[in-house]
C-alpha cells in the first residue's frame, strides 16, 4: 500500500530562526508570527513541495529543543490557535504537516524537573529522568546530578522505560493529533530513544491515524534498526547527505553510487523496500551552497536529490542558494531570519529556484521517481547514470560533475521504447538500446522511457 509520504517532497521550516524570534523565551506576551509563516505556503507549493516539516514548536526556553511545555506552541511564534490555522491552510493546499517530537529530553524549566529541584528525594518525578543522583552535582549547582544529552546539562534525559513518562508523552502525541491534525512527527535524537518506546508509539499513532508518518533523526548506524515495520517509517539519510556534496567536491561519483548500491540496489540493497529521508542541508549542517567548491555543482546535486531513492527535502532558503556555515558550536548562521518577499524580489539565484521547481514538477508527474526500483547504468568518477523503473516505464537520469562538456552513451533499461527528454519535452532517438548525448559542464539530463511492447 502506498501512503502520501512515499510521494512527498518536504519543505523544512525552522520557525524560530526564519521569523527572527528572540533567542530567549522570557515568558512575555505571545507574539503572533504565524501569519508570516502562512505567507510561505504559496511559495512552498510553487516550488513543488507537497509536505512541510516544521519545528521545533513546543514551548521552550531557547533554541526550541529544551522543552518547557509540550502542549503549548512556543509563545515567540504564536499560540495554539495560530498553529491550528497554519495546518488548516496547509491542508487546504493539499500539503501534509509534520512537527518535531522532542522526546529524548526536556529543558530544566519543565514541570517535572522543577519539582525535583523543589522536593528533591521526595519528588514523585525522580524516576522520570535518567541518572538522578543526590550525591552528585552539575555546574548548575542544583545539589544533584543527572544524565544529559551529550553532556549539555540544559537538556535533561528522560527515562523512556518509566511507564508514567511513556503515558505522558503518548498523551502529548494524541493531543497534537487531535488538537492540530498533524500528519506525522520527526523524532529528534531518534538514535538515542528507547526501542520499546518507539514500538509502542508506532502502534498508538497508527491507531489514531493510519497514514501517520514517523521519521527519526539518525546520524550513524544501520538505519534498518529504526526504520522497519515495528518502529519508524523512515530516518534521515546522513550517509547519502555526505556523498552528495563530497562526491562533487572530489569529482568522485563512485562515492554516491556505492552508497545507493549498498542501500537500494534492486538485487540486494540493505534498505530495499524502505524509503529514507534525503536532504542536502538542514538546521544542523552547513548550507549546501557553502559546501560546494564549484557552485555550478548545485544543479546536479539537486537533480540527484530528486531522482535517487528517497524522500527529498528542501531546507528553507536553500532554494535561493543562500550561504550558511556553523561558527564553532553556534548554529545561528544556519537558521537566519528571512523575508520571503525580499528574497523573491531580489532572488540571487533565480535559475536555481526555477530548477528546483522544475524537478518538483517532474517528480510529481513521474511515479517512477517515488516508487521505482533503482538500477545503475553508467559510472565513472565524473559521470553517473541510473534508472528508476516501475512496471513498463522508467526515468533515466545522467549527471556530469566535470567542468567541461562530455559525451556519454547510456544503456536503456527497457527492451523497446519511446524516449522523451523530461527537461525539454523533445523526443530522443534510442539507437541500439542506448541514449547517446552531450552533457554540459556540471549538467544533468533526464529521460522518460516507455516500453512499447
Amino acid at each position: 500500500m502506498s501512503f502520501w509520504y512515499n510521494e512527498a517532497v518536504f519543505y523544512h521550516m525552522y520557525p524560530l530562526g526564519m521569523l527572527g524570534a528572540p533567542k530567549q523565551n522570557t515568558g512575555e506576551e505571545i507574539a503572533h508570527r504565524f501569519d508570516e509563516l502562512k505567507s510561505w505556503i504559496p511559495h512552498i507549493k510553487e516550488i513543488g513541495c507537497n509536505a512541510i516539516y516544521i519545528g521545533p514548536l513546543f514551548e521552550s526556553s531557547t533554541h526550541g529543543y529544551d522543552t518547557r511545555d509540550y502542549k503549548k506552541v512556543d509563545r515567540r511564534l504564536g499560540d495554539n490557535e495560530d498553529f491550528k490555522e497554519f495546518v488548516r491552510e496547509a491542508h487546504s493546499q493539499d500539503m501534509h504537516v509534520i512537527v518535531d517530537g522532542v522526546f529524548n529530553h526536556t529543558g530544566r524549566e519543565f514541570f517535572a524537573f522543577q519539582d525535583i529541584q523543589k522536593n528533591r528525594e521526595h519528588s514523585a518525578y525522580c524516576c522520570w529522568y535518567k541518572g538522578i543522583n543526590f550525591g552528585w552535582n552539575t555546574h548548575y549547582n542544583d545539589g544533584f546530578g543527572y544524565e544529559a544529552w551529550r553532556n549539555c546539562f540544559e537538556l535533561v534525559n528522560l527515562n523512556l522505560r518509566e511507564r508514567a513518562v511513556k503515558d505522558y508523552l503518548f498523551d502529548v502525541i494524541r493531543f497534537w493529533i487531535h488538537e492540530f491534525d498533524i500528519d506525522g512527527i520527526r523524532l529528534d535524537c531518534a538514535d538515542c530513544l528507547d526501542f520499546d518506546f518507539m514500538k509502542e508509539m508506532r502502534c498508538i499513532t497508527t491507531q489514531e491515524k493510519p497514514d501517520f508518518w514517523l521519521m527519526g533523526e539518525v546520524i550513524h548506524g544501520d538505519y534498518a534498526r529504526w526504520a522497519n515495520q515495528d518502529m519508524l517509517h523512515s530516518v534521515t539519510n546522513y550517509e547519502l547527505h555526505k556523498g552528495l556534496y563530497s562526491g562533487h567536491n572530489d569529482h568522485n561519483y563512485f562515492e554516491i553510487a556505492h552508497t545507493i548500491r549498498r542501500q537500494f540496489d534492486e538485487n540486494g540493497g540493505i534498505y530495499k523496500g524502505r524509503t529514507l529521508y534525503s536532504f542536502v542541508d538542514n538546521h544542523d549542517v552547513d548550507r549546501i551552497y557553502s559546501k560546494l567548491n564549484e557552485k555550478r555543482h548545485i544543479f546536479p546535486v539537486y537533480m540527484l536529490l530528486y531522482t535517487l531513492p528517497g524522500i527529498p527535502s528542501i531546507y528553507y532558503g536553500s532554494e535561493f542558494g543562500i550561504d550558511g556555515r556553523k561558527q564553532g558550536g553556534n548554529d545561528d548562521p544556519l537558521r537566519p531570519a528571512m523575508d520571503l518577499e525580499q528574497m523573491e524580489r531580489e532572488n540571487p539565484n533565480e535559475t536555481l529556484t526555477e530548477w528546483i521547481s522544475k524537478l518538483g514538477k517532474i517528480k510529481a508527474e513521474n511515479k517512477e521517481l517515488s516508487n521505482g526500483k533503482y538500477r545503475e547504468l553508467l559510472l565513472t568518477n565524473r559521470q553517473y547514470a541510473f534508472a528508476r523503473i516501475l512496471d513498463h516505464e522508467a526515468v533515466v537520469t545522467a549527471v556530469n560533475n566535470d567542468e567541461k562538456e562530455t559525451t556519454v552513451s547510456i544503456p536503456v533499461p527497457l527492451s523497446a521504447q519511446t524516449c522523451i527528454d523530461l527537461l525539454t519535452g523533445k523526443t530522443v532517438t534510442v539507437e541500439n538500446g542506448r541514449i547517446c548525448t552531450e552533457l554540459g559542464a556540471c549538467e544533468g539530463k533526464m529521460w522518460k522511457v516507455t516500453d512499447t511492447l
